[in-house]
């Protein structure tokens, strides 16, 4: 049916355009209150929309990048829990270095060299078990890249070191510890051993802290982008509630004013 087919009062048409026009609005606070945005879409407000899009993006982005850096902490701490263990053991193994020296009875000697064998084997057992996911920073030394920001322009490298035997350059027993000078030889190796320990640690931990740090502020960033995007978006909810109030009102007077603005035309069914 054409428009023209039916003609309306001036009066009515007005109405059913103030109609038309606040069922239009109640449809958009309605879907304002449900969503809790002010903008929904680009047609809303197309600066908006896309600038609280792009913040909301770098935020996703940050979040997987904050997953990340947690995987590298457990990484770290792994190498760190591999690196206290063996600190362990080679003190263990230098208790035995200096036992065999308090004593010249060689077959005691003999004894104690075969615990320290038995500990140095232990000691590449818990260097090769001290990974994470694939990745041990106390065997073949890896490296660890642990990226901050989402184009991966900021990073750490966290470079692993050998912390097996032959890393911390501990022997075999040498002639099972049968001359002090043998004895002496391997328990300055010991003390190597510890120092280069020691150091590592300190490392680790620097870059276990820098890592943790780089967490809290990508939190930080998260929570400005996040609170930033929903600023240019979320809806007044306290306004939108009003504004449902005042269009029902409007709909109902809209409503009795169009039933009004027939009446003139319903008058002439009175003729008949």
């Amino acid at each position: 049916m054409a428009v023209s087919d039916i003609s309306i009062t001036a009066g009515m048409r007005s109405n059913l355009l103030q109609l038309q026009e606040t069922s239009k609005l109640t449809t958009r606070t309605q879907t304002r209150l449900a969503s809790g945005k002010e903008v929904n879409s680009a047609l809303d407000n197309p600066t908006n929309y896309f600038a609280a899009q792009s913040a909301n993006q770098r935020a996703t982005d940050l979040s997987d990048k904050k997953d990340n850096m947690s995987e590298a902490v457990q990484t770290v701490q792994a190498a760190n829990a591999g690196i206290t263990a063996i600190t362990g053991l080679v003190s263990a193994a230098k208790g035995l270095a200096q036992s065999a020296l308090s004593t010249s009875d060689t077959v005691t000697q003999s004894k104690l060299s075969v615990q320290y064998n038995t500990v140095r084997s232990q000691i590449d057992n818990l260097s090769s078990d001290s990974g994470y996911r694939g990745l041990n920073l106390l065997s073949s030394n890896n490296t660890l890249t642990v990226n901050f920001n989402e184009n991966n322009s900021s990073k750490l490298n966290v470079v692993g070191f050998l912390a097996n035997s032959g890393g911390l350059s501990l022997s075999a027993a040498s002639n099972a510890w049968q001359a002090a000078s043998d004895i002496t030889t391997d328990a300055a190796k010991l003390d190597t051993a510890l120092s280069t320990l020691r150091s590592n640690t300190q490392t680790l931990a620097a870059n276990l802290n820098i890592i943790t740090n780089r967490q809290t502020f990508t939190d930080s960033m998260i929570n400005t982008l996040q609170t930033g995007a929903d600023n240019l978006t979320l809806a007044d909810m306290n306004q939108e509630g009003a504004n449902m109030l005042a269009l029902q009102t409007r709909q109902q007077l809209s409503t009795q004013s169009l039933s009004m603005s027939s009446q003139a035309a319903q008058s002439v069914l009175k003729l008949f």
